[in-house]
């Protein structure tokens, strides 16, 4: 058996499945999860369509896994319009995935392994799948704090050069998960700058970057490659998913685009992995990459949701509307499973410790004292469950006394 599988952590679902053992949810009130970020609302009826008609001659063939020219061509063009860019190849610089989740995962196994003692660097607190990853392949983590004290941004320039030297994947999240901040054009640069002179790749997780509010679209990296002249967006790599953009989390589509150098033995690794989309999910996924009227629906469903929300909690949580996507991530007074297991008792709202989502260095968690909160279910759903946490917390202030 491969000995890393031993260093690998529990997953915070299997972690809160622990914390909740032998112990029920109010009765009187239906349970409302806001635990898993999967969205709930209505896939887009033009891509279902697609699919079935798809059905009738796609699954008689092998896909390839490099994918079929119409989709490499309908995300270039998503990619070149989305994020203002001059251009993108979409023979060498695209490559469809079946969901960020595998192909995080594989991208780690192709580029972790030439330095000694090498690195994979992640924010902290962060996706599991970075953690994992660099596990399994070989690599020791360094974790890098986003909590309260730098408002859930990174300090990269904190970050010593000896690090860099044995870094080979940086883990971007933006917007991230769970805080929802953005990374900056100044902080790209400064990233690129010290990708180019110690030769690691910048993994840019952006699954988020559709769901924005006040009409602003988050910064993305390729986005920052354009304009600080870095037009062949050498050592960086956008990951880019239908899941959150498109209510489609069920049809595993998603894509990786930026460094062709890097693109090239990822697509062989790739082809050994095994992991090819369905061609009938393709045609799907060209039609979705080519409507943003679903999408943009979809953002005013979430800013409702926010709006309706934040009204309800921010008098008596510290809580904000984050820059993009669709967690909260509020600060508490008490510890976070308290917060948690008394919550669901007494009101049957579940949401998820967030100490699950980070890891405790030099003492420090940034994930404790938090809990995120995916607001992914009907907007009646999720005021209810700001209605019940607002009515918990007024009628639980000897709790807040005594876990402080």
């Amino acid at each position: 058996m491969n000995p890393f599988i031993r260093s690998l952590h529990p997953y915070p679902f299997q972690k809160l499945a622990e914390l909740l053992e032998g112990l029920t949810p109010n009765p009187e009130k239906p349970l409302i999860r806001l635990t898993i970020g999967e969205p709930q609302h209505e896939s887009p009826q033009c891509v279902l369509d697609k699919l079935a008609d798809s059905l009738k001659s796609g699954v008689n063939k092998y896909p390839n896994t490099k994918g079929e020219l119409p989709l490499r061509k309908a995300i270039a063009e998503w990619t070149k319009h989305r994020f203002h860019l001059d251009s993108i190849d979409p023979e060498t610089q695209v490559l469809p995935v079946t969901g960020t989740r595998e192909a995080l995962f594989a991208i780690t196994q192709t580029l972790v392994g030439e330095k000694s003692n090498t690195l994979v660097v992640s924010p902290n607190p962060f996706y599991q799948i970075y953690e994992g990853a660099g596990i399994l392949a070989g690599a020791e983590l360094y974790y890098l704090p986003c909590g309260p004290e730098t408002r859930y941004q990174i300090n990269y320039q904190d970050i010593s050069d000896d690090v860099w030297q044995r870094c080979e994947v940086l883990f971007v999240c933006s917007p991230s998960n769970p805080s929802g901040t953005v990374t900056t054009l100044d902080d790209y640069a400064y990233l690129l700058e010290k990708a180019r002179e110690f030769d690691f790749t910048i993994v840019a997780d952006e699954c988020y970057s559709e769901i924005y509010f006040d009409n602003k679209p988050p910064l993305g990296l390729l986005e920052a490659c354009q304009q600080l002249g870095n037009t062949s967006y050498d050592h960086c790599l956008i990951f880019q998913s239908l899941s959150k953009r498109s209510n489609l989390p069920g049809l595993r589509s998603g894509f990786v685009a930026g460094d062709a150098n890097i693109l090239k033995p990822f697509l062989l690794y790739r082809t050994y992995q095994g992991c090819s989309m369905p061609i009938h999910h393709q045609e799907a996924s060209v039609v979705a990459w080519q409507d943003e009227e679903h999408v943009e629906k979809n953002r005013d469903i979430y800013t409702r949701k926010f709006t309706s929300v934040l009204e309800i909690l921010t008098p008596i949580m510290k809580v904000s509307k984050p820059e993009a996507g669709f967690y909260l991530w509020p600060e508490l007074d008490i510890d976070d499973e308290t917060f948690c297991t008394e919550l669901y008792k007494q009101e049957s709202v579940l949401v998820l410790p967030g100490s699950y989502l980070g890891r405790q260095i030099n003492d420090y968690n940034p994930g404790s004292k938090h809990v995120r909160m995916a607001l992914v279910a009907e907007e009646s759903q999720c005021v209810e469950a700001a209605q019940r946490i607002r009515h918990f917390i007024t009628n639980n202030q000897h709790l807040m006394t005594k876990y402080q």
